[in-house]
């Protein structure tokens, strides 16, 4: 019986850390994902607005690099790590309206 209730603890602690190493995962995907975007959408000083962005998501901006209108990032929760690419396409056309795009 004890060792039964040794294996049934053990794997609800597997259970319990893989569902929070998934949630910081996601977490950090999604704050690499909007530090991307809001770096090539700022004009200037995309580094700090990445930075922002990523603390503004609960994560610690850990790379940051920008060639050109591409940039790539790469951002810490926790465990989990993520990076993310933009790149900042040129305005050509009806899409372009200003405040288009939140």
């Amino acid at each position: 019986m004890a060792l039964l209730v040794a294996m049934v603890l053990g794997l609800a602690v597997l259970i319990v850390e893989t569902a929070l190493l998934v949630g910081e995962r996601a977490a950090a995907q999604t704050a690499a994902d909007a530090a991307a975007l809001a770096s090539v959408v700022e004009p200037g000083d995309g580094r700090g607005r990445a930075s922002e962005m990523a603390v503004a998501n609960g994560a610690v901006l850990e790379s940051f690099r920008q060639l050109g209108a591409s940039v790539e990032v790469t951002v810490r929760v926790g465990r989990a790590s993520a990076t993310a690419r933009a790149v900042a396409a040129p305005c050509r056309g009806e899409r372009c309206r200003p405040y288009a795009y939140p």
